[in-house]
């Protein structure tokens, strides 16, 4: 059995969103985008919803959080280098988004990480696995 990820994230406007995620790299799955929500492609199995406020709020129990004051959700993307890394902020940076820490070195482990349009993190990282300590 293949088990799918999909993350939902509230956005306060849909089409700059995806303009934003699209200027990164991303896709859009056509079937599971409209109006209210759109389904971006992260890999095979792993999806973001970006939606509205009002389709959010259809599916969420409690207030939604100003990402831009809290921190809601810390969203981690691997990438297959250290460059890709470093390219991937660069481009959200470009896009409009902002960085919210240095590139952080753990030896075995490279991150960075940018806010989106609405203040979600976004933590991307490229790991060794073949630095990794056996346990």
């Amino acid at each position: 059995m293949s088990t799918n990820l999909f993350v939902n994230l509230p956005v306060k406007n849909l089409d700059h969103s995806m303009e934003f995620f699209r200027k990164l790299g991303f896709s859009f799955n056509a079937q599971f985008t409209d109006d209210t929500a759109a389904c971006m492609v992260v890999s095979e199995n792993a999806y973001v919803m970006l939606l509205t406020h009002a389709k959010f709020k259809a599916f969420a129990p409690k207030a939604i959080c100003d990402a831009t004051k809290s921190t809601e959700v810390l969203v981690a993307v691997s990438c297959e280098n250290r460059g890709k890394v470093d390219e991937l902020v660069t481009k959200a940076v470009a896009a409009g988004g902002t960085t919210y820490i240095k590139p952080k070195d753990y030896g075995f482990m490279y991150g960075h990480g940018f806010q989106d349009l609405d203040g979600h993190v976004w933590e991307v990282f490229y790991m060794d696995a073949s630095a990794r300590k056996q346990g």
